[in-house]
């Protein structure tokens, strides 16, 4: 490889799309949004340090708390965004947002964020920034 910009685009068209089990398998053991992982792994600890800037009054965490659930019912599977350089108000339109979505459609936009997410922790990996 001979740059990290030619290494974060071949990503990117590698994981493009996620499959459903992909997806399903990355999510397996990922926190709510709003939440604090669990554990010393290296997923929550990312997941804690990409969660760290949120602000969270008591109200936006019980509306997060309602509207998490309100996800998982529709969908089966936890709200997945990418936390990194949004606030908790964006997060919570956003996830407001996609409850609307049809199931495909928010398939594909769990795969964006997914996508999302790996690009910008395979870039901190090199101490890059992402290509977009």
């Amino acid at each position: 490889m001979a740059s990290v910009d030619e290494l974060l685009k071949v990503a990117e068209k590698s994981a493009n799309p996620f499959t459903e089990a992909e997806i399903d398998a990355a999510l397996a053991h990922h926190p709510r949004i709003g939440e604090r992982a669990a554990g010393s792994s290296t997923e929550a600890s990312l997941s804690r340090g990409e969660q760290a800037n949120l602000t969270l009054d008591d109200q936006t965490s019980a509306d997060l708390l309602t509207e998490n659930r309100a996800y998982e019912d529709r969908f089966s599977r936890v709200f997945l965004i990418r936390a990194a350089g949004r606030s908790s108000g964006e997060i919570l339109a956003e996830l407001r947002r996609r409850l609307a979505n049809d199931p495909a459609d928010e398939l594909t936009e769990v795969g964006e964020q997914l996508r999302a997410i790996a690009l910008l922790r395979l870039a901190a990996a090199f101490n890059a920034a992402p290509a977009r």
